[in-house]
């Protein structure tokens, strides 16, 4: 009996045991805690204790006008203007270019930043409360490769631009074949390829053409390479072939950048006086006010008018060659002044004996006038001997990857030319 009594009583107890936990209050549950927000920056300023109040430069904005405007006092507005006088020229300024006022959100009646950004590739920031402090801040800037080929369908620049390469790099492959190729008697099914670097900041905003590397032409069925390369530490170097030639020449094939060859070298009925008579120069049609360029490097011997000439300028490269520019609506270069190759000396016109807009560009050689389309020119420079194994060991691996570009195809039943509107804009 005490056993059957001792058993209930143990059940009980652990039955009430039971009730006492499962009537025990639950352990209180710790607040979840919110997560700080993520700072977010804008020109390296946290958002979170910062007001950014972006603008552009407008007609009659001044530097000293937009600080003051904002509350900086005159005094100040003198101090900042000269301490930033290397950094920030106020002739500089341009409608559009980005600014931008920062507010301290603790005393948001006070101007504490200015940040003006004259180009995408750097900003300038003045710091306007308490101590004046001004400093040049670079932008983080990335380079990507791109390369791309293709045939000439229509014109070197729509093709280019057809096949997913830049303006900037189509034009500047123009350039580099400048002085061998003649792009405005380019052939259908021509073909070219490239490869180039472009900057982007930020990896997003695309900053422009950084370099061509390596350059590809084919051209009535002969190719033509070119890359790039660097003698020294100068980052001054230049174009070359495949056999280490300069690509660079003496003289450029044309004064102009855009045109048409409206009249050649030889015995033709002149329009004006209307009879036949020698024309010993090529005249190239463009717009009014199209930059013309020296053909090569020179001394400018002679730069003024004359009734059938108009406008002109005549320049001495050595002792062998001379060269003319005629019909121009405004002479840039002056008499005895050292030229570039390449350095715009006037803009096309139509004064003198002239029925349109065009430049009538004339060649001496040795003291007699010879038709520049025909005459067998200086040839390239090679390297120097004791870079060329450099050079050649530097070229092989972008050679192999140029070859290995592949060629887009673009439909178009367009004739093949270089048309004076696709180069309007360098």
């Amino acid at each position: 009996m005490k056993q059957i009594f001792g058993y209930f009583l143990l059940i009980g107890l652990s039955l009430v045991g039971g009730g006492c936990k499962r009537d025990k209050a639950p352990a209180p549950v710790a607040p979840q805690q919110q997560a700080a927000p993520k700072p977010v920056y804008e020109y390296g300023f946290n958002l979170l204790e910062y007001k950014v109040v972006k603008d552009t430069l407008r007609a009659g904005d001044t530097f000293g006008a937009l600080l003051n405007t904002h509350g900086v006092p005159a005094d100040k507005v003198a101090q900042i203007a000269a301490l930033s006088k290397e950094l920030i020229q106020p002739r500089s300024f341009k409608v559009g270019q980005p600014y931008a006022l920062i507010f301290d959100k603790k005393l948001p009646d006070s101007l504490a930043y200015f940040v003006y950004q004259p180009d995408l590739l750097h900003f300038v920031e003045v710091k306007t409360r308490d101590s004046i402090a001004i400093r040049r801040i670079d932008r983080k800037l990335s380079i990507i490769e791109r390369e791309g080929g293709g045939y000439i369908k229509n014109n070197l620049i729509d093709d280019m631009t057809k096949a997913g390469l830049s303006f900037a790099a189509a034009y500047k492959l123009y350039q580099i074949f400048d002085y061998t190729i003649d792009f405005f008697n380019l052939q259908e099914d021509d073909k070219f390829k490239i490869i180039y670097d472009e900057r982007y900041v930020d990896d997003t905003i695309n900053a422009g053409l950084d370099r061509v590397k390596a350059a590809f032409f084919e051209h009535k069925g002969k190719p033509y390479y070119a890359f790039y390369f660097e003698a020294d530490t100068t980052r001054s170097g230049g174009y070359y072939d495949e056999n280490a030639n300069m690509m660079k020449r003496m003289f450029l094939k044309s004064p102009l950048d855009i045109f048409r060859i409206t009249s050649h070298y030889g015995m033709r009925y002149h329009p004006i006086l209307h009879q036949m008579k020698g024309h010993f120069g090529t005249d190239y049609a463009a717009p009014t006010g199209t930059p013309i360029r020296a053909t090569a490097s020179g001394t400018v011997t002679q730069a003024g008018f004359t009734n059938g000439n108009g406008n002109y300028v005549k320049i001495k490269h050595d002792g062998t060659y001379e060269t003319q520019y005629l019909h121009m609506s405004k002479i840039i270069a002056r008499r005895g002044q050292h030229v570039a190759q390449g350095e715009v000396i006037g803009l096309v016109g139509s004064t003198g004996l002239a029925t349109g807009p065009h430049v009538c560009y004339r060649f001496w050689k040795n003291g007699v006038q010879v038709d520049p389309l025909k005459e067998k020119l200086p040839e390239a420079t090679p390297i120097d001997s004791k870079l060329k194994p450099r050079y050649l060991e530097t070229i092989a691996p972008l050679k192999k990857q140029l070859d290995a570009v592949p060629y887009t195809q673009i439909q178009t039943t367009e004739p093949a030319q270089m048309t004076a509107d696709t180069l309007k804009s360098r």
